[in-house]
């Protein structure tokens, strides 16, 4: 789903970006010499490039929360952990997610990357995730494909109902946050082409290598 899908004229687009870059020299008014450097030159950087270079790229929603570059979403949640949970989690992640959790993951097809950090002295967990498509289908895959992993790697939370709870898409989003800046590589690539490429990259360097011996 689109959110701002009206096209701007050339001049409206730099009148716009003109009025924001006052308000950013304004924000910025009490940062330090650093700061107010480094802007002006990112600013002088896009003056130089012209209306195109200064506008914004479209924004789009994965669904019910989160934000989506193409065909690729992001996830971010932050949230309380039992007492005692950190300790289990790691001991769980050193001891089997190696030989089970990686290859699970690989099952659900739509996972491009996965992160869990513990927080603040082991009371809460940042788990941050890319993945394709929306929201909605991306927390029904894990509950239909793999909801014994997944009651492991967040078991632990303070509150979670467990993946074949229906409760548990309310408790993500409790805990989710949206992204502020959000950078993709290849937003139009989903995991699955991703790893096609590589197979096919990896065979034709292999194939250039036999050609020049």
């Amino acid at each position: 789903m689109t959110i701002d899908t009206v096209q701007k004229t050339p001049s409206e687009q730099t009148s716009e970006f003109e009025r924001k870059v006052q308000k950013l020299r304004e924000i910025y008014a009490d940062a330090g010499p650093i700061s107010k450097t480094a802007l002006e030159n990112v600013i002088r950087g896009l003056n130089a490039g012209g209306p195109e270079a200064a506008s914004e790229a479209p924004k789009e929603s994965a669904g019910r929360i989160g934000a989506r570059q193409g065909r690729v979403s992001e996830l971010t949640v932050i949230a309380p952990l039992k007492p005692g949970g950190a300790k289990r989690m790691r001991a769980f992640f050193e001891t089997l997610h190696g030989n089970v959790g990686n290859e699970a993951v690989d099952r659900v097809g739509t996972v491009h990357d996965m992160r869990w950090v513990f927080l603040d002295n082991d009371t809460k967990l940042l788990f941050a995730s890319t993945y394709d498509g929306d929201w909605d289908p991306y927390i029904d895959d894990f509950a239909t494909k793999i909801p014994d992993i997944l009651d492991l790697q967040f078991g632990e939370l303070e509150g979670w109902p467990g993946v074949r709870n229906p409760a548990v898409k309310d408790f993500i989003v409790k805990y989710q946050v949206q992204s502020y800046f959000w950078y993709v590589a290849s937003p139009n690539l989903t995991a699955v082409e991703t790893k096609r490429l590589e197979r096919v990259g990896k065979a034709l360097d292999e194939f250039l290598d036999k050609v020049g011996e």
